[in-house]
């Protein structure tokens, strides 16, 4: 009789701060297991020994993989210390990177708590961009163009307001205006701006499926015409018209994450700025970009 592995397993991340980075870390490296299933145990503004002791006893309870980010040298003895005795796999997801930078910079880290969620310019003009995003969804234009840094157009459940929030969140103003058959299409968009405008297409299955959803949601019961595959199909077709006449990049979003759609975005803005302007792109490499990457 053969022994089975279990189909799920623990996952600590145990972190000073919000623990964002160790939860990105963490599903990126979880995914590559398909066959397993992580049972997540977050354990966020972990700050002192109080605190350090409850989350101890939790993977006491249920012993896996722990991973953390802590600056406190004391706490992270008491962590590996722990750990060890439990016979867990514990891991600073940090420190490797850290080694580099200080070998490469010469200097030595300076430790801050959540260093990375400081109220700095960077942090409010995020703020700003997101406020201008919400503001200017559904096709809410602003009075000057000038003032976003994309506009994203699209037929009805493509995802344009997640990923505009999401370009938000990475400091991007952001505004996303609906292609509507039969309904005139806003002329400035077409005009001289500073705006980087780009459209979102799916396949038609996609959105006739996004579609039934959302009306059965708010309980529209009159599907027909809104869920038909043939008009979804004529309405992809006057978007890539419409694109193909503009020279605007069309991105199919159908197999795409709304992070994956806004870093495709992101590229082809920064390749069609360093066409226009070589000597930018060669002053942002060495400089470094103004946006949150």
């Amino acid at each position: 009789m053969t022994n089975s592995r279990p189909s799920y397993f623990h996952l600590h991340l145990v972190s000073d701060s919000t623990g964002e980075t160790l939860t990105t870390i963490a599903k990126a490296a979880a995914v590559q297991y398909a066959q397993m299933r992580p049972i997540e145990h977050m354990h966020p503004l972990v700050r002192n020994a109080r605190q350090l002791k409850r989350v101890l006893q939790e993977i006491e309870q249920a012993p896996g993989i722990v991973l953390y980010t802590i600056v406190n040298t004391d706490l992270i003895a008491e962590i590996e210390q722990r750990c060890k005795e439990l016979k867990v796999p514990c891991y600073a997801v940090l420190q490797p990177i850290m080694q580099v930078f200080e070998s490469y910079l010469g200097a030595p880290q300076t430790p801050t708590v959540a260093g990375q969620h400081v109220l700095d310019a960077d942090y409010f003009r995020r703020i700003d961009a997101l406020n201008f995003s919400m503001a200017h969804d559904d096709g809410r234009l602003p009075d000057n163009l000038n003032e976003a840094d994309i506009v994203l157009l699209g037929i009805s459940r493509t995802s344009k307001t997640p990923t505009s929030i999401y370009l938000a969140q990475r400091g991007y103003k952001t505004a996303n205006v609906p292609i509507v058959p039969g309904l005139p299409f806003p002329e400035e968009i077409a005009g001289d701006h500073s705006a980087f405008v780009a459209c979102l297409i799916a396949s038609p299955d996609r959105i006739a499926e996004v579609r039934r959803n959302r009306a059965l949601l708010i309980g529209d019961r009159d599907l027909d015409d809104y869920v038909d595959r043939s008009r979804i199909a004529a309405e992809i077709a006057i978007t890539r018209k419409l694109c193909a006449k503009h020279g605007w990049p069309v991105i199919d979003v159908t197999r795409r994450s709304v992070e994956e759609t806004a870093a495709t975005i992101i590229r082809l803005m920064q390749d069609k700025e360093a066409e226009e302007c070589p000597e930018a792109e060669n002053a942002e490499t060495a400089g470094g970009s103004g946006h949150d990457g």
